[in-house]
């Protein structure tokens, strides 16, 4: 790995991806993850890499790969984002960043401090990153280097939120979905509320809706048991999601996250809905990546919609109150990373170090017993302070280059390669 300085370093970190900052949600959507298709995106990246995390949310899809060659390992990514997504490399090439080393380790620590968010400092995304490598660890897809690296983004996205100010009073996109929704309605609290949806983004809907004031609220969510179990921690009525029609009619707001990978909620069904509310509007809230709304039901007469997208209107003022944290938080980043880094040239030196104190230690073993030998007369006190003198004697004499391999092992490939020359420690099988 190159730090930027031009240092070497290895192994090579590669990231690849996509974010909402400039990829439709049409692209993100079919390259999003269900849970329900998680275990199928890890057998399909596995055509691809040996050892990959993928952090997938509903603003960005990334794959992180250690690789001793950076282009290989991006090549890889991108042909399992082409083939997951079904989209062309044509169409799906322009969308896609990536980077790799040192700006790869930064970028992934930078996202888990929710700085790259849609609404910046939110607490989302660092349980995200704890969740994708929990998850590529489930499916044996994680080595030590990967796991050092991701473990290392969440302690700095801790630090980050620990240091600053930037997760104050800090805004989610479901808290931001629920304003959205009162700047279309006014009083959100007297509106009669659907909520689509009863995993972890449907729970942060509803304790925003809770926090609102709203009181007429129900849950629907593909499992009758979950929008149960959401509804009767808050008061709030369940719904099965056959009954789904008759729900909207009463809604005055519906808000969708169902995490589903296909539309829940169609044009067609909507038309018959509002056919039936005679004048009266409903508002629209997807946030769910793939969308849970058919996009057509925009257009429908009454609707008015929104998706994730519209979010970031809205949070614009949250991000720029924030700049001054960024700020900050963009120190506490750099400073982590010299720390990791540091780490991890002491780690690519440790094989070769634990060699040559082995190979040392052998050779004064060998050569103390000789001596003994010699001197049989020697109390065991004696002996005792001669075999601390040659302790010490290869002690001093290792300092120097084990401080080395610990300074510049990690930067220079060659370094470790001399040393292990230099004192034959592969052919002395260590």
């Amino acid at each position: 790995m190159k730090s930027d300085s031009g240092e070497m370093m290895n192994p090579r970190i590669s990231v690849v991806g996509v974010n909402y900052g400039n990829t439709p949600l049409t692209i993100r959507g079919m390259l999003s993850i269900p849970d329900t298709r998680r275990q199928e995106a890890f057998i399909c990246l596995r055509n691809y890499v040996s050892k990959g995390v993928v952090l997938a949310t509903c603003n960005r899809t990334e794959v992180y790969v250690l690789d001793d060659d950076e282009y290989s390992a991006a090549a890889a990514i991108r042909r399992f984002l082409y083939e997951w997504s079904g989209i062309s490399e044509v169409e799906l090439e322009p969308y896609l960043y990536s980077s790799h080393d040192v700006t790869a380790a930064r970028h992934l620590c930078r996202a888990a401090s929710g700085l790259y968010s849609m609404i910046i400092g939110e607490y989302e995304i660092l349980g995200q990153v704890r969740q994708a490598l929990e998850d590529a660890e489930e499916a044996n897809l994680v080595n030590f280097e990967l796991r050092s690296l991701f473990q290392h983004a969440i302690r700095t996205g801790r630090r980050v939120r620990d240091e600053t100010e930037i997760s104050k009073n800090a805004l989610s996109v479901s808290s931001v979905a629920v304003d959205l929704a009162a700047r279309a309605t006014g009083d959100v609290g007297r509106c009669r509320v659907l909520l689509l949806g009863a995993g972890e983004a449907g729970k942060l809907v509803a304790k925003a809706l809770s926090d609102r004031g709203v009181r007429q609220m129900t849950v629907s969510s593909r499992s009758l048991s979950s929008a149960q179990d959401l509804a009767a921690d808050l008061g709030a009525q369940s719904a099965r999601i056959e009954d789904l029609r008759s729900q909207m009619e009463m809604a005055d707001i519906m808000i969708t996250c169902t995490g589903a990978p296909h539309y829940v909620v169609y044009a067609d069904l909507v038309e018959v809905v509002m056919s039936s509310r005679a004048d009266r509007p409903l508002v629209i809230v997807d946030i769910a990546v793939p969308r849970d709304v058919e996009p057509q039901v925009g257009e429908i007469d009454g609707v008015l919609m929104y998706d994730i997208d519209d979010l970031d209107e809205v949070s614009e003022a949250n991000r720029a109150a924030r700049q001054r944290e960024v700020d900050r938080a963009m120190l506490i980043v750099d400073d982590e990373l010299e720390k990791f880094l540091a780490r991890w040239q002491e780690l690519e030196a440790k094989p070769v170090i634990s060699a040559l104190s082995r190979m040392a230690d052998g050779v004064r073993q060998r050569q103390l017993e000789i001596a003994l030998k010699k001197l049989p007369s020697l109390s065991p006190e004696e002996r005792e302070v001669v075999e601390a003198m040659t302790k010490a004697v290869v002690s001093k004499i290792l300092h120097g280059p084990i401080r080395c391999l610990k300074d510049n092992g990690g930067r220079d490939e060659d370094y470790v390669r001399i040393v292990s020359e230099l004192f034959a420690l592969d052919e002395r099988g260590s």
